[in-house]
């Protein structure tokens, strides 16, 4: 592993620590998150499916399990989280009679679910905390079914780039994380053998009173910095009065904005006897979703 590369390895253990530390206010806090997941839902109208059993990847509190359950009436809705305290809060917010979810404790890295036995994995904003990709995907594959269809999203490299320039501009420590590109997505995708990949990209725009209007948000939905090459213990009043000064250059009218690109897509799990894709397929990027723009306030 590359010195570059080990940088932003990810500390699991922070990463899950942070999250239980937020999830009583998680769901109140997840505006982002929550319509995000909520293009996704919709994107369900275009594809003729009748789960059985969904697996919801990175499910946290559950806002977007009971959506599913409420949309696929006979279906069992699995919510997979590396945080217990998620789980907790979910199953407290799921119905009290006749709930159709249940709660399972892992990372997805080590996904411990047998074969075939998915019909369709609904991840939402999980991948990007995720070190290894391709064995991510090939977990995908491993658990869904023939036909089985997988739903995500994830950041790109976009995301959050007014903070990382500015951070740049303070010290050489890392300060946001390295999100991956929608074409590097999708080649992992291929590489997993899901066919029929489809890909599109999203950009969102949430704008900020000041910079630590900005890292509040970020610490109460857990997005806490968790790569190595972090800097360690408490960032100093004059490193956070740097950061606001670089900051300042993207001011539009008082309001500082910050930005998040969202990559989106979908692939099948092949049936038998049908051919892997292999590098030479093209993973189609629909146009007219890629220079679509939205703001949240």
């Amino acid at each position: 592993m590359t010195e570059e590369v080990e940088r932003y390895r990810f500390d699991k253990a922070r990463v899950k620590h942070t999250f239980n530390r937020v999830a009583a206010h998680y769901e109140q806090n997840a505006v982002l998150q929550q319509a995000v997941a909520s293009h996704m839902l919709e994107r369900l109208d275009l594809f003729r499916v009748r789960p059985g059993l969904i697996l919801d990847i990175g499910g946290g509190t559950g806002w977007a399990a009971r959506l599913l359950e409420r949309r696929y009436r006979k279906a069992r809705v699995v919510l997979c989280d590396l945080a217990e305290q998620m789980l907790l809060k979910a199953r407290q917010r799921a119905r009290i009679f006749c709930s159709r979810q249940s709660f399972l404790c892992a990372d997805v890295e080590n996904l411990p679910v047998g074969d075939t036995r998915v019909d369709m994995i609904f991840c939402n904003l999980c991948l990007q905390w995720c070190t290894d990709l391709d064995r991510v995907f090939n977990h995908f594959r491993r658990v869904l079914r023939p036909q089985g269809l997988v739903l995500f999203s994830s950041f790109g490299p976009d995301t959050l780039r007014e903070l990382r320039l500015s951070w740049a501009e303070v010290d050489a420590r890392v300060h946001v994380h390295r999100f991956l590109d929608m074409h590097d997505v999708g080649d992992a995708l291929i590489r997993a053998g899901l066919v029929s990949p489809v890909m599109d990209v999203e950009h969102f725009t949430v704008t900020y009173s000041d910079v630590l209007a900005l890292l509040h948000d970020l610490k109460q939905i857990g997005a806490t910095n968790a790569a190595a090459g972090r800097a360690h213990g408490m960032t100093g009043k004059g490193a956070l009065r740097a950061l606001a000064q670089a900051y300042a250059r993207f001011d539009r009218g008082g309001r500082l904005p910050a930005t998040y690109e969202v990559v989106y897509g979908h692939a099948w799990a092949p049936v038998a006897g049908q051919r892997p894709q292999d590098g030479s397929t093209v993973v189609r990027f629909p146009i007219s979703q890629i220079k679509r723009g939205t703001n949240v306030r």
